[in-house]
């Protein structure tokens, strides 16, 4: 089996013996107390504000710094994921939404302090927010969606109110405020850090942390570990008390063999990145808890470049939509281990409801490829690249293999493109890119979100560079829309012209495979895709 497979041992050892000494600063706390976490990728910067953050920097961020409100959770399936429409307070005691939908007032909880003992204030928020849509870095684009884009909007009421205004009412306002960027920052801390060239010390905090939440950063060895210690007055957990473990220790294991090999042996209690095969593999031996959850925010797609000869012919992409072979497709680079998204049935040849993403009712049908290659005028065929991200390759490539078989038998020549992260990055956001696969998440998965940023405008994550005015009109109107049935309606459009456009090809939604020892408890599939430390407890 890969993950006990003749890999040096010595990498094993080593790896363990830095989780050892990294818990050697506090022999007080027992192994109990203590959550070890190792991940394939590192925390690289305190902010996640900073371009390039890891998902890694995303997950400390929410348990070093408070929001003023969290998400709460629901079950899917019979799993725990967050709830987009369930907002809870964090920072915020309560907070209202005028009947207009207009203003949002918070009330800080008179007991908030931030980790240097100093109260958390209006202030203090209303500098972080504006901060947040001012200065040069992620959270600007992400309040965006929300209508969050002036400091004017946030005013301090009082000493622990404050309110923000939306020029017009918007359902994603509250929810982005909950997401990771609008952390709430010690303001006279990091303005003591500031410079004139550096006015909201994004220097100071990628390496320092002035927050209010539930773990304080003790060491942080940028692309290799971090060492969490827990915040004792910290009580805005579970029936408010702190966190559960005194102690998290987060570590960089590149070799995803070696990952598993340290959860196995009980010298790492939870990992999140395993490849599927040694997810399946650990599974089968029964001595680990393993929580699947297809990433209900996350999907893995084929994009065509809709402005790009021959993929400008709609017919050119449903031929292609008809030659994939996804049940083999799925068992080669997930070994099943997701929620597919073809193979549908619309008795009456229109979508189920108006949720995104939804089942396509596709599957191969390389006689129906055919036809419509011969629509597009090109009945013997083309020649074309499929890339993918070599960082992508356990899963990507397999399936890449079968694509290229597959269209094969229809005329289409596939020359298969491996290419380095960067590359891959800079010729998506130039749109060079003609025929590739990649994968999409949204942080709020509503319907409008979903088609706004992914398909419509001259944007990056615009991946098929669709252009269709209807669909970005509907897409629009949709965002603002209060009425549920409405919504709904607009939803079941945006689906209908989806399938009819065929833009791009909808395949799955990944698991999220949390490996973890039996004693761990409490595990959420949360928006960003990594673990909230503060959700998880030892029994």
């Amino acid at each position: 089996m890969r993950f006990v497979s003749f890999r040096p041992a010595t990498s094993v050892l080593a790896t363990t013996a830095l989780l050892l000494i990294a818990a050697a600063p506090s022999q007080a706390q027992t192994r109990a107390e203590t959550l070890r976490y190792v991940t394939g990728a590192s925390v690289n910067t305190l902010d996640p504000n900073i371009p390039g953050s890891t998902r890694e920097s995303f997950a400390l961020s929410m348990s070093t710094y408070d929001r003023l409100v969290a998400f709460g959770r629901k079950q899917l399936n019979g799993k725990w994921v967050f709830d987009l429409d369930t907002i809870t307070g964090e920072l915020a005691e309560s907070y209202d939404v005028s009947p207009d939908g207009l203003k949002l007032t918070f009330r800080l909880r008179k007991d908030a302090k931030f980790q240097d003992g100093s109260p958390v204030t209006a202030e203090d928020v209303k500098w972080s927010l504006d901060r947040c849509v001012t200065a040069p870095i992620l959270g600007k684009a992400q309040l965006l969606t929300g209508s969050l884009t002036s400091a004017d909007q946030f005013k301090v009421i009082d000493p622990l109110t404050i309110e923000v205004t939306l020029p017009k009412p918007d359902k994603l306002a509250l929810p982005n405020l909950a997401t990771v960027y609008p952390m709430i920052i010690n303001s006279k801390l990091a303005k003591a850090h500031a410079t004139p060239d550096d006015p909201w010390a994004t220097a100071w905090l990628k390496e320092h942390t002035a927050g209010s939440g539930a773990y304080v950063v003790e060491t942080f060895k940028p692309g290799e570990q971090v060492i969490l210690k827990r915040d004792e007055s910290w009580n805005r957990g579970s029936a408010n008390k702190p966190a559960f473990f005194k102690r998290v220790i987060v570590q960089s294991v590149p070799e995803p063999a070696t990952r598993a090999n340290l959860v196995e042996r009980g010298d790492a209690d939870l990992v999140v990145d395993l490849q599927a095969s040694d997810v399946q593999s650990l599974e089968a031996k029964g001595k680990l808890k393993v929580i699947s959850t297809p990433q209900y925010n996350a999907i893995t797609y084929v994009s065509m470049n809709n402005q790009m000869p021959p993929f400008d012919n709609v017919n050119v992409r449903r031929a292609i939509a008809y030659a994939l072979p996804y049940d083999d497709m799925f068992k080669a680079a997930l070994f099943g281990r997701g929620a597919p998204l073809f193979g549908a049935t619309w008795p009456d040849g229109k979508p189920l409801n108006g949720i995104y993403p939804f089942q396509q009712p596709v599957k191969m049908d390389l006689d129906k490829a055919r036809e419509y290659l011969k629509a597009a005028g090109l009945p013997e065929g083309f020649s074309t690249t499929f890339s993918f991200n070599v960082g992508q390759s356990s899963t990507a490539e397999p399936m890449a293999a079968l694509v290229k078989e597959s269209l094969g038998k229809i005329g289409i020549k596939v020359d298969i493109q491996k290419l380095p992260d960067a590359q891959m990055s800079t010729q998506i956001n130039e749109k060079k890119l003609p025929f590739y696969t990649e994968g999409i998440v949204a942080w709020l998965p509503s319907t409008d979100y979903f088609y706004r940023n992914f398909y419509t405008g001259n944007q990056r994550w615009n991946y098929s560079s669709i252009n269709n005015p209807d669909l970005a009109a509907i897409a629009q109107e949709a965002r603002f829309e209060p009425d549920k049935a409405k919504y709904e309606e607009a939803g079941r459009k945006l689906n209908a012209m989806h399938f009819d456009l065929m833009p791009q090809i909808m395949l799955w939604q990944p698991n999220q495979d949390a490996v973890m020892a039996p004693s761990i408890e409490g595990y959420t599939y949360e928006f960003h895709r990594q673990v909230d430390y503060r959700d998880v407890s030892r029994k």
